[in-house]
């Protein structure tokens, strides 16, 4: 398996696997994972680094965190897992261009969950809200 390839679907299963409640497969219930791949794509070529570059610079996506729970999780995850095989499917989908950005050019993003908006995202207005997501372009 490609490296940025895996990284990237690993990424968007730490990040969005949540959303990914339907059984059957819509292109709405696909939104979340497309949304964190978009990002993914977006820093990658704004800084013309590899995909799994961006993904694991610190600090950067929580589920590469070293603290962070789901590390363990997306380090074990294969594609056995319903939910890992469609995020590698949007991974591929995202790298091969087949998927439009549906995040207009986001580069950030945060959970709605957090109860306190991130530093950078203040002051700031978002591109767009999808799933349990809230996106930025700075």
């Amino acid at each position: 398996m490609d490296r940025d390839m895996e990284i990237m679907a690993k990424t968007i299963y730490g990040e969005a696997r949540g959303e990914c409640v339907e059984k059957k497969a819509t292109l709405a219930s696909f939104a979340p994972l497309i949304a964190i791949g978009n990002v993914i794509m977006n820093r990658s070529k704004e800084s013309s680094t590899s995909i799994a570059s961006v993904c694991l610079a610190p600090k950067q996506f929580s589920c590469w965190n070293e603290n962070d729970p789901n590390r363990k999780v997306i380090e074990r995850v294969t594609l056995k897992d319903p939910i890992f095989t469609r995020c590698f499917i949007v991974g591929a989908k995202i790298i091969c261009e087949e998927l439009k950005d549906i995040t207009y050019g986001a580069n950030h993003y945060y959970s709605r969950y957090l109860k306190k908006p991130p530093y950078w995202a203040e002051g700031r207005t978002p591109v767009v809200k999808i799933g349990n997501h809230i996106f930025f372009k700075l």
